[in-house]
């Protein structure tokens, strides 16, 4: 049996009196790259959030490793080796790319060191040549590649990815997902939000597609795309 690093169960989440997510079931085994899919509004950054201890539901429990982590501050989740890209990147603006990534290294939960910072910069080549420039002098695709970087940095077991190539150029999207599969196949798990279900697909195990906050499809990749009806349904414009 694969091991566990998330499994939700019944989240029910609300923004004051808005019900955002209801009933939702998600997890994510070790090695596992999910897609989490569904148009605007439809709960899936309330989601992350709520795996990440950034919003807390009012019912239903969220358990990392096996730990219940409803309740417990973000850095404890992140502690339990989740890292998290959100939407707008959250990069430090004042720091150097350097900087930016150096603050983040640390050994991963059972001491693996594979994402070094030389490894960083190999994978991200555009940050090398920008070690000096400030977060803020970053194109949004850089600023994305930092981000990533970053987070890899941690060593994670669990790469969360919110809204991957938003607003990006069609070049820069394309390197961000190949940096996607290239997390994929050094084994850790990854959970990738994107309006590109095609590229989503492409790079993951597993699909889940909310509709108002509710779970309306969960299979394979090959089978979703055998699907165009269900794609047409749920995440067509």
């Amino acid at each position: 049996m694969a091991e566990r690093l998330i499994e939700a169960r019944d989240l029910q989440t609300y923004y004051g009196a808005s019900h955002i997510l209801r009933g939702v079931d998600f997890h994510v085994d070790r090695g596992e790259t999910i897609g989490l899919m569904g148009r605007n509004g439809m709960g899936k950054s309330t989601l992350l959030k709520s795996l990440m201890g950034l919003v807390r539901p009012r019912g239903g429990s969220v358990a990392v490793k096996g730990r219940e982590m409803v309740g417990r501050p973000s850095y404890e989740v992140a502690q339990l080796g989740v890292a998290y890209v959100p939407e707008g990147r959250g990069i430090f603006g004042n720091l150097s790319v350097r900087e930016n990534l150096v603050m983040a290294a640390r050994a991963g939960t059972q001491g693996q060191r594979d994402w070094t910072y030389e490894r960083v910069l190999e994978t991200f080549p555009r940050l090398q040549e920008r070690l000096g420039h400030g977060g803020q002098q970053l194109s949004g695709g850089e600023q994305q590649m930092l981000t990533i970087g970053r987070a890899l940095m941690t060593n994670p077991d669990l790469l969360i990815l919110d809204e991957a190539t938003e607003g990006l150029a069609p070049l820069i999207a394309r390197e961000i997902w190949r940096i996607c599969d290239l997390i994929r196949t050094s084994g850790i798990s990854s959970i990738i939000v994107d309006k590109n279900w095609k590229q989503v697909t492409q790079v993951t195990d597993r699909n889940v597609i909310l509709v108002k906050g509710e779970v309306v499809y969960h299979g394979s990749s090959a089978d979703l795309r055998a699907q165009p009806q269900l794609l047409d349904q749920y995440l067509g414009v």
